[in-house]
């Protein structure tokens, strides 16, 4: 329920910014991710879905990385906002 609301207020402060910015792009597609992995719970066997979120996934990551390399404070204060964990380098 705590992350619900951070994610809604978060959107909130970027939906009135720049909807093109990266956070709120990452923003989208962590709601997306969560949405799909509770779809997943009750529909175990939706492999079409489950292609759509590996997708959703790989753009978030390459945008994650973008943000680590361009500005790596507020990367780290996106990924503790929206609890996901940080990407692996190479």
């Amino acid at each position: 329920m705590v992350k619900i609301s951070l994610i809604s207020v978060i959107y909130q402060k970027e939906n009135e910014e720049n909807r093109g910015s990266v956070e709120f792009q990452i923003l989208s597609f962590t709601t997306k991710i969560r949405k799909l992995t509770s779809h997943f719970e009750l529909h175990k066997k939706d492999s079409s879905s489950r292609r759509g979120l590996q997708k959703i996934l790989v753009k978030r990551q390459r945008l994650l990385a973008y943000l680590s390399k361009k500005n790596r404070e507020r990367y780290k204060e996106l990924i503790g906002e929206l609890n996901i964990r940080e990407i692996k380098t190479r």
